[in-house]
């Protein structure tokens, strides 16, 4: 009796997961779709499914931010992946035997790339109007989580490529975080058109450019 309990769990456990993936999904369509503002109404609604459906898998508003933030964060890492060649796969980071700069290129274009390609969903991901001030986080604290774990895996491939060039990894954390705030900043200033005419691939080379001149000094420095 304890054999078939466990595999009713598991299976349930199993159709949950796959659940609040496809709402997940539908979400992002629908973010795509109907703009960052969307309301629980509208994502229910293209979902076929009732707002309660979402918050039985996501609690409330703020846990549906965090999960779709969570599949945006892993679009990042993938694209990163995919710039630096690497076959890069969820968390695992792969082997970085790549010029420095080429670490730092990839991190900005892959983050560029998903304002390019999705600007709504960046908007919805770097603003966060669907959480509000509700009793679990307000929207600053959501966005700051989100934003965070995009600098963590950036600093996870800096200090990859530290260490495999001999170099003291502690400053990786504090660069990662650095380079996402830079690379926020002329982002919403490209989608906003206060940018000039920057292609992607041009904001690319100029923001990696302004992040390198800083960091190579410290990169090539000596260890001691």
């Amino acid at each position: 009796m304890r054999t078939t309990t466990d595999g009713r769990s598991a299976r349930w456990e199993l159709h949950r997961q796959q659940r609040r993936k496809e709402l997940v999904e539908s979400a992002i369509r629908t973010i795509r779709s109907r703009g960052a503002t969307v309301g629980m109404d509208e994502l229910a609604a293209d979902a076929g499914t009732s707002k309660t459906v979402f918050y039985r898998h996501f609690t409330d508003r703020h846990g549906l931010y965090q999960a779709v933030a969570e599949r945006v964060d892993e679009l990042i890492l993938r694209d990163i992946g995919r710039v630096l060649g690497e076959n890069t796969k969820d968390d695992e980071l792969g082997d970085l035997d790549l010029a420095p700069r080429s670490v730092i290129h990839a991190a900005i274009d892959a983050y560029l790339n998903l304002v390019e390609r999705d600007p709504e969903l960046y908007r919805f991901i770097v603003s966060a109007p669907i959480v509000g001030t509700e009793r679990s986080g307000n929207a600053a604290e959501a966005v700051a989580n989100a934003t965070g774990k995009i600098a963590g895996q950036i600093s996870e491939l800096i200090s990859a490529a530290l260490v495999d060039r001999g170099n003291d990894p502690a400053p990786a954390s504090l660069w990662g975080q650095s380079i996402v705030g830079l690379v926020r900043a002329g982002a919403d200033a490209w989608l906003a058109g206060l940018a000039g005419n920057f292609t992607r691939e041009e904001l690319t080379e100029a923001l990696t450019d302004l992040a390198w001149s800083g960091i190579a000094v410290a990169w090539n420095r000596p260890s001691t």
